[in-house]
């Protein structure tokens, strides 16, 4: 385990070898699981703000289930956040569209990409696999191994990139530079033991 200050970080962020490959899954992590996305507290407010910029990008069965439940929802007991996503009739983010490719893609992400928002996606959706936990006095960063994600390990291991590389983006967002960088020279000293 790595501990950056209040954050104990699982080794398996290091030691496993991950690249998305959506032309395998079809963003199957926005449609399989048991709960939609977890959000944080101040990430309510902001789908409130920009639910009208990024409405066109929804599928009719997304809004129809935003309309119905609401923008978020009381996350399933058991969870280390108050609130998710919905989901379209148990199963698919409210939040999903399809690209051309029939992919799943997030609709506020589209949105970002194209200039509409300037908030990309629920932290918890761009640091996935990584699933964080929090606690009293500390957080839990762990992997959240999934066979969804069989050809993305695959491709991450041919390509040799460490899970916490391929999501250095999201990481900083979440924890700042000052963090990965303290990550990153700790993944070096584990690499340089072996």
């Amino acid at each position: 385990m790595i501990i950056i200050e209040d954050k104990i970080i699982s080794d398996a962020l290091v030691e496993e070898h991950f690249i998305c490959n959506l032309k395998a899954c079809k963003g199957a992590c926005c449609v399989a699981g048991d709960g939609g996305a977890p959000l944080e507290e101040e990430e309510l407010g902001i789908l409130d703000d920009i639910y009208d910029d990024i409405e066109t990008y929804l599928t009719e069965a997304g809004k129809e289930v935003i309309k119905k439940q609401g923008k978020y929802i009381p996350a399933p007991t058991g969870d280390y956040t108050d609130f998710s996503t919905p989901l379209i009739n148990g199963a698919a983010c409210a939040y999903i569209n399809y690209n051309k490719l029939g992919i799943a893609e997030c609709a506020i992400q589209k949105a970002y990409q194209d200039g509409i928002v300037d908030f990309e996606k629920p932290i918890s959706c761009h640091l996935y696999p990584i699933r964080i936990t929090k606690y009293n006095d500390f957080e839990a960063v762990n992997y959240n191994e999934w066979e969804i994600c069989k050809a993305a390990c695959q491709l991450g291991k041919e390509q040799q990139v460490p899970l916490y590389q391929f999501l250095k983006a999201p990481l900083i967002r979440k924890y700042g530079t000052e963090f990965y960088r303290q990550l990153d020279e700790a993944a070096q000293f584990m690499r340089d033991k072996q």
